[in-house]
C-alpha cells in the first residue's frame, strides 16, 4: 500500500494546545471553555494552520496563547473588528474571536453590534463571569443591579445588558449559551456555531470563583433549554425575552447569507500604499 493511500491520522484536542500553561486563578472557568475550544477544533477535523484565534483584553482573552492556532491579541473591545477584517481578507482561514462581558459589551458594545448585523462567518465566544475579573473587580454590563463590593456599595441599580437579545435583534445567525461546568457540551455546540454559517454568538457561563464565589451554584441553576432551537426570530425574540439567564443550548439558528466581499485582484504594491503614506 503506497504511503499516499493511508489516510491521515484523526486530529486531536491536544494538537491545538501551546506549550504555554494557563496562569488563571484556580478554579475559573476559562479553563474548561479553553478545553472546549480544542475539543470543538478536533470534532471539526481542522488544522491549527487553517485557524487564527481573536481576542481583546481580560482574563478570557489569553485564549489565543494557549492554542497552537494563528493568534492575535488586540486591545480593549476591538477584537470583533480585527476577526472580521481578518475573516473577510482571508474566507478560507477559520476565525474564531474569544473575550470576557467587560471587553466585549461595554468598550466593545459598538462593535458587538455591528458584528451581528453584517453576518460575517466568523464566531464569536464570550466568556461572562458578571464582572470585569483581571482588573480587580468592577461591575460589567452584566453585572447583577444589588451586586454589592467594595467598587460597587449598594450595587451599581442600573438594568442588565441582554447580549442575545441583542444579538438576536442585531441580526447574529446563531446564539447559544452553554455553561463552562459542561466541557463536553460546551464542545458540541462551539462545534454547531462553527459549522454554521455567518455570525455566530455563543455566551458561555464562566464562573469566577476568585471574586465571585456564589458563582459555583452555576452550576445547580443551568438547565437544558425548554424549547426547541428555531429559525423563527419572532419566536426566538419571545423566548430570549422571558429568559431567566441560565438556559443551555441552541436558542436560536438562522439561514441569513454571510457576508463575504468580492476578492478581487490587488491593484497596487504595498510600496505604491505606502508612499502614499509618507511624510
Amino acid at each position: 500500500m503506497s504511503t499516499a493511500s493511508v489516510a491521515a491520522a484523526p486530529i486531536t484536542a491536544a494538537a491545538f494546545k501551546s506549550a504555554y500553561k494557563p496562569i488563571w486563578c484556580p478554579g475559573c472557568g476559562d479553563y474548561s471553555v479553553l478545553s472546549s475550544i480544542t475539543k470543538a477544533f478536533a470534532m471539526l477535523d481542522l488544522r491549527p494552520e487553517n485557524v487564527a484565534v481573536v481576542s481583546g483584553i481580560g482574563c478570557s482573552s489569553r485564549i489565543p496563547a494557549y492554542t497552537t492556532c494563528y493568534g492575535f491579541h488586540g486591545v480593549h473591545g476591538r477584537a470583533l473588528a480585527a476577526g472580521t477584517g481578518l475573516k473577510v481578507a482571508r474566507p478560507d482561514l477559520t476565525v474564531l474571536v474569544a473575550g470576557g462581558d467587560g471587553d466585549g459589551y461595554s468598550i466593545g458594545g459598538n462593535h458587538f453590534l455591528h458584528a451581528c448585523r453584517r453576518n460575517v462567518d466568523l464566531t464569536y465566544i464570550v466568556m461572562d463571569n458578571h464582572v470585569y475579573g483581571m482588573t480587580k473587580g468592577q461591575p460589567s454590563p452584566t453585572t447583577e443591579p444589588d451586586w454589592e463590593s467594595k467598587l460597587s456599595p449598594g450595587g451599581t441599580g442600573l438594568r442588565t445588558f441582554h447580549p442575545l437579545v441583542v444579538a438576536l435583534a442585531s441580526g447574529a445567525n446563531f446564539i447559544a449559551r452553554t455553561f463552562a461546568g459542561d466541557p463536553n457540551g460546551t464542545a458540541q455546540i462551539i462545534a454547531d456555531a462553527i459549522r454554521t454559517p455567518g455570525f455566530s454568538f455563543v455566551e458561555i457561563l464562566s464562573p469566577c470563583v476568585t471574586l465571585r464565589p456564589e458563582q459555583r451554584g452555576w452550576k445547580e441553576q443551568a438547565h437544558p433549554a425548554s424549547v426547541a432551537t428555531t429559525s423563527d426570530p419572532a419566536k426566538a425574540a419571545r423566548y430570549l425575552m422571558t429568559d431567566d439567564g441560565f438556559n443551555i443550548g441552541v436558542l436560536y439558528k438562522g439561514n441569513r447569507k454571510p457576508y463575504q466581499p468580492p476578492m478581487g485582484k490587488g491593484t497596487k504594491r504595498v510600496a505604491d500604499l505606502e508612499a502614499e503614506f509618507s511624510i
